[in-house]
């Protein structure tokens, strides 16, 4: 739609080498993930596993922009096509570019998984020179039908890209490098249609030798992207041995059907094709936006664009420094609420403004008016970055490496019909007399439906949500050796019990989802017992009074364990009514029966107790909204991984204690 001078072999960097671990995922995987030797995602631009790919990335979408915006400012301002209306323009063009990404992702989901990512990406960048080569013509001959057939084979590119660029970035970044890596990338994204199509703009809008120039300038970056590709370390292929299959409609039905294996990574495919849906509405809008409701200049439409763009970017390099260097879902939410709160209110800021003569850029920003509408657009666009960039994360992540860059294939055949479905709608509403900005209301109003149900059909995004506010705004949570915690393969995380919400904090701590043993009463807890049942919680109530339950309880944590997921275990049977730690119980003994081989990693929740959640007031949580006050300082302390065969109740418990008093 960029490393170290070291090709990376086997496992992501900063992980060790290792083997197969017998319950999924591998031997790195149990001893955790690799903290990254750089400062933050910025300093992913000075190594060559990153930046050569970065710059080639960017300088393909300012390619593709220069090109789009300049032919779209031509038929909106320049020609006058009967066939091709300026208010159609820019749905049609967005239309044709996507129309690829139906018809190839599929093909081009299996190249990517084939062969080596680094080469596939270096014959893309060829074949974009070819194309600026007829592009170049079309513009010095004024020819639109050549233009709009490049339009086509620019998608054409970009689809070829886009499987291989999601594809290569979990093969070269370790999971706490994912979502700054992607944040770059959707920043470097946006600002490149920001500056290229402010420079399509430009050049375009000069008299007689506009065109021509903007041929010369697309053809340049299409030699500058050939040249950095050529500078993008080897990125061996994930299944030599995939047979292409050269139909798209069989091909594209089992994409489809391998990313619905996995729910959370399918549903996230659904939510990322969403948004492209939504902002599709406002990209291709912008030009007849500033034409016919806002009475500027072409200059009005790209300072639109500049302020989208920038938006996007920030809300993109947002998420590293908001997720703690973690692949954080919990943004999703916050960032669906912000899109629909700020695209409703463009409605209100752009009705009723009062025609005029087209305003310059100075002339447009000395209306006050105008500054709302700009704030609107780019703290809706700053939101769609925090909704996006853990979203696409998450995908990365969560697919099988042997068919990732297929599973981003079908994310972009999805992309492809819910951004055409977005052309098709908003034409249909535009064609039936409403207004742009009343197609821009009725898109936060169908965004704010769109996302309830997502999250109400994917609970974990909500869980997370929930764990982020807690921890971001109700405490002050700081987690000491988060890497011990993995990012693939069957755990036991044992915890000490302090709260009603020692659950979430724990949730919020972990890249991937935990099952959690819980007493059986707090499932009737208002909210909280809602809450757990979201998150699939296993009910357990003591064997002696309910034995069927006890043992239901552990033929279920086990089922999970053997399917490669994390169970998380509170062995004191019970929330601590003292704030001491007490004797830890023989419970996950009976968990890992049978599973020696499975890590259980002892963790410490510190300073928790009393607190709001914990029981102080003879016995009684939740009584006191404000006993410690907003933001106070909690603590998790992860412990050293161990085989079950070689823990037992009481060294688990000994383990805790210390966690505690190192915290202390």
């Amino acid at each position: 739609m960029s490393n170290d001078s070291m090709t990376p072999k086997g496992p992501a960097p900063g992980r060790p080498q290792a083997g197969p671990h017998p319950l999924g995922g591998s031997a790195d995987d149990f001893v955790g993930r690799g903290v990254p030797s750089h400062p933050n995602q910025f300093a992913l631009l000075g190594q060559r596993r990153f930046a050569p790919f970065f710059w080639t990335q960017f300088l393909g979408a300012a390619n593709d922009n220069v090109f789009k915006f300049a032919f779209t400012l031509m038929i909106t301002y320049q020609l006058q096509l009967a066939w091709l209306p300026p208010k159609m323009a820019g749905l049609v063009i967005g239309a044709l570019f996507i129309l690829p990404y139906v018809l190839f992702s599929a093909t081009s989901g299996q190249l990517a998984d084939k062969h080596d990512k680094a080469r596939l990406m270096q014959l893309v960048k060829s074949l974009e020179i070819a194309i600026m080569a007829i592009a170049g013509w079309g513009f010095y001959a004024t020819h639109v039908p050549a233009l709009l057939l490049c339009v086509f084979l620019m998608g054409l590119h970009s689809t070829l890209f886009g499987p291989v660029k999601y594809a290569y970035l979990p093969q070269q970044l370790n999971e706490r490098e994912l979502t700054g890596g992607n944040g770059m990338v959707e920043m470097g994204t946006f600002v490149a249609i920001l500056l290229g199509q402010l420079l399509g703009g430009v050049l375009v809008d000069q008299a007689v030798v506009g065109p021509q120039h903007v041929a010369w300038a697309c053809m340049g970056l299409a030699i500058a992207g050939r040249a950095t590709a050529q500078a993008i370390p080897a990125s061996p292929s994930t299944d030599a041995g995939l047979v292409i299959n050269w139909n798209p409609v069989s091909e594209t039905w089992r994409n489809l059907k391998l990313a619905h294996e996995g729910v959370a990574v399918f549903r996230s495919l659904l939510g990322i094709s969403w948004m492209w849906f939504f902002g599709a509405v406002f990209l291709a809008n912008f030009p007849a936006f500033a034409k016919e409701v806002l009475h500027g200049g072409p200059q009005v439409a790209s300072l639109l664009l500049a302020v989208f763009s920038i938006g996007i970017g920030i809300g993109s390099l947002l998420c590293e420094v908001m997720s703690k260097r973690h692949v954080e879902i919990g943004l999703v939410p916050l960032g669906a609420i912000g899109m629909s709160v700020f695209a409703i209110d463009l409605y209100f800021a752009s009705t009723g403004l009062p025609a005029s003569e087209p305003y310059s850029v100075g002339g447009f920003l000395v209306l006050p008016a105008h500054w709302r509408v700009l704030a609107d657009l780019g703290a809706l666009a700053l939101f769609a970055g925090l909704y996006s960039v853990p979203m696409y994360a998450l995908i990365q992540l969560r697919a099988q490496p042997t068919h990732r860059a297929r599973i981003i294939a079908a994310n972009n055949i999805l992309n492809a019909v819910f951004m055409i479905a977005s052309s098709v709608i908003a034409g249909a509403m535009l064609g039936a007399g409403l207004s742009i900005p009343q197609v821009f209301l009725a898109v936060g109003i169908a965004n704010a439906v769109v996302a309830a149900y997502i999250f109400l059909i994917v609970p974990e995004y909500l869980l997370r949500f929930v764990a982020f506010v807690l921890t971001r705004l109700v405490y002050r949570f700081r987690i000491v050796h988060d890497e011990r915690l993995p990012t693939a393969g069957a755990a036991v995380l044992v915890c000490n019990h302090v709260s009603f919400v020692d659950a979430v904090l724990l949730m919020a701590a972990s890249p991937r989802p935990i099952r959690f043993l819980m007493d059986h009463q707090i499932f009737r807890t208002p909210v909280l017992g809602w809450m757990f049942r979201l998150a699939k919680a296993i009910p357990i109530a003591p064997q002696k009074t309910d034995p069927a339950t006890y043992e239901a309880a552990f033929a279920a944590a086990r089922a999970v364990l053997e399917d490669g997921e994390m169970v998380c275990i509170f062995p004191e049977g019970g929330i601590t009514r003292d704030g001491a730690l007490q004797p830890f119980k023989g419970g996950v003994m009976k968990l890992v029966e049978g599973l020696p081989d499975v890590p259980v990693i002892p963790m410490a929740l510190g300073n928790l107790w009393g607190s709001y959640f914990s029981r102080v007031e003879g016995g009684r949580a939740m009584v006191k909204p404000v006993r410690r006050g907003f933001w106070s300082r909690v603590s998790l302390s992860v412990g050293t991984p161990a085989p079950a065969a070689s823990v037992s109740p009481e060294g688990l418990q000994t383990s805790v204690l210390g966690l505690l008093e190192a915290a202390a």
